[in-house]
């Protein structure tokens, strides 16, 4: 029965969209240990602290927001089948599991060093305050942004024990990056959001203009990840890799239309899934190959 619950509630909370944000993160810690001169033992341990941090982070932030929302939720067509407001899990279990992953997470936290430790309630107050943002502001798509966008800044720190403000071009990149394709699936809830005091930019600006919003969001994204190529003098693989990021980035736009928002699962889901870990394939080659060189 505990495990059952369990699976429910790493389905409800999506847990293998962890790929997301963790290749950025992953990227982060690999441009630290390079800044660090590549030190042989200290890049294990280091990424599975990572990883541990940032699967639990996020697993505890997803859970708080379905709790919180479970009230609109409920009352939405397209989410009314979530598992808290359809009775699949209770809220006494879904509150457990919120508390073993902030354990987790202050126990990675405090396994990167005393700097991560003493950085882990605000990131998990980041986190938890986007669940409360759509109820008074229509920008809580940036802040969305910034849950995922502090990943490799929080990394860089977990590997050097301190903040190189290069890294914080990543952090933008990642954050318009994120923003750009939640206002794509907002757009999904125009007619709900409108219909209740909710926040989103589709409900102020309208579709076309949000969707607008989002593709000036993807162009600074890329333009974000060019100075940061720029500012750790990068080589060719992490070129071709913006570039593949910019490709794939112009399909998601091109499957979302203000009349046509029948591929929105396809523009978000598959496409955004593509978009980190190409990124993260062609950064990670760039720092190993030309170590090499």
């Amino acid at each position: 029965m505990f495990f059952r619950r369990l699976l429910l509630t790493l389905e409800m909370i999506k847990f293998e969209h962890s790929v997301f944000a963790l290749p950025f993160a992953l990227t982060g810690a690999l441009l630290a240990w390079r800044q660090l001169g590549f030190p042989a033992d200290l890049l294990l341990p280091k990424l599975l602290g990572i990883i541990v941090a940032m699967v639990a982070a996020r697993s505890a932030g997803m859970t708080f927001n379905r709790i919180l929302d479970a009230d609109f939720d409920g009352l939405n067509p397209r989410t009314n089948m979530r598992h808290l407001p359809a009775g699949l899990l209770s809220p006494a279990f879904a509150w457990t599991f919120l508390l073993l992953a902030s354990f987790i997470f202050f126990l990675a936290a405090r396994q990167l060093g005393q700097q991560c430790l003493y950085l882990a309630p605000v990131a998990l107050g980041i986190l938890f305050l986007y669940s409360f943002t759509k109820r008074f502001t229509s920008f809580s798509h940036l802040i969305l942004g910034l849950c995922l966008g502090i990943a490799p800044a929080a990394a860089w720190i977990a590997v050097t024990g301190s903040l190189d403000p290069r890294i914080l071009w990543l952090t933008l990149a990642v954050t318009f990056w994120t923003a750009g394709f939640d206002i794509i699936y907002s757009c999904q809830d125009y007619e709900f959001d409108s219909s209740l005091p909710l926040f989103s930019l589709p409900k102020l600006l309208g579709i076309a203009g949000a969707l607008l919003v989002s593709r000036l969001l993807h162009v600074a994204m890329i333009i974000f990840l060019g100075i940061l190529t720029f500012s750790f003098h990068l080589g060719w693989l992490a070129e071709i890799g913006i570039a593949a990021v910019a490709s794939l980035l112009i399909y998601e736009q091109s499957l979302v239309k203000s009349d046509d928002l029948s591929r929105v699962d396809a523009a978000f889901f598959t496409m955004n899934g593509y978009v980190s870990v190409l990124f993260f394939i062609f950064w990670a080659a760039d720092v190993f190959v030309f170590r090499q060189a």
